[in-house]
């Protein structure tokens, strides 16, 4: 257990040890690549302003996360309920998912402005489709035995879903969220750096030659991102902890 802990620790201080070494060996200027203790001076030197801006894409990310993960669920749901809606909405979906997320948030700031409705809109985006797959898989693999187990019970075909169903799918479902989680992040960061007031994007486009500032907002990205994979992490440990004895 303690080696487990104490992995992903090591593996932060190698990155940032390279990060230092590659800035000293190629003596990368401090406006191109500070140094890591330049970029902590820069948090200490302004967390009020950083930590509130970091808030603001935290609540985009999980409006966005959460819309995707509600939706998503629904239409995968009734994609793997219906072949027909299925054979109906693939060319659509597959139209969708090709379109490459990050060129929309121009058009989304220019429809909805620089408030937060276009940012939560662009997460939902780019977080709707992985979710949306994983569920329709999950539901559509449902183990042989499980289906013949709720015909011999004469289960009705609600408490054939919740029972057997749903569980069974849990895993494909967790799988596409944690692949969503990131995405979250860096949709909200995206449509802030084409045009917002507030956010970790904002602080990294008007930064300027505040490089330290800049790679600050960065680090914090990634420890939002980083905190948001171990808290979904352990929501997985506590609703399906059959997931990891399965898969140990």
């Amino acid at each position: 257990m303690a080696r487990v802990s104490v992995a992903p620790v090591l593996g932060t201080a190698g990155f940032v040890g390279a990060w230092w070494a590659a800035v000293v060996v190629f003596d990368l200027a401090p406006y191109v690549a500070p140094a890591p203790p330049a970029v902590a001076a820069a948090f200490a030197r302004m967390p009020g302003y950083l930590l509130r801006n970091a808030g603001v894409t935290l609540a985009e990310a999980l409006a966005g996360f959460c819309l995707a993960l509600a939706t998503a669920v629904v239409l995968g749901a009734a994609l793997a309920a219906s072949r027909r809606l299925g054979r109906a909405l693939q060319p659509t979906l597959l139209l969708l998912s090709a379109i490459p997320k990050p060129a929309l948030a121009p058009l989304l700031i220019a429809i909805g402005g620089f408030g937060h409705g276009p940012k939560i809109v662009l997460v939902w985006l780019m977080c709707f489709f992985p979710v949306a797959v994983a569920t329709s898989t999950g539901l559509s693999t449902t183990p042989a035995d499980l289906v013949d187990l709720a015909r011999a019970l004469t289960a009705s075909r609600w408490t054939t879903f919740v029972t057997f169903r749903l569980p069974a799918a849990l895993p494909h479902i967790f799988q596409g969220l944690k692949t969503a989680l990131p995405l979250s992040v860096i949709g909200a960061v995206v449509a802030e750096l084409f045009g917002s007031v507030a956010g970790l994007g904002y602080v990294i486009s008007t930064a300027g030659t505040d490089a330290a500032l800049a790679f600050a907002a960065v680090a914090l990205l990634g420890a939002l991102s980083i905190a948001l994979f171990y808290l979904l992490t352990a929501a997985e440990r506590r609703i399906a902890p059959w997931i990891h004895h399965t898969h140990a």
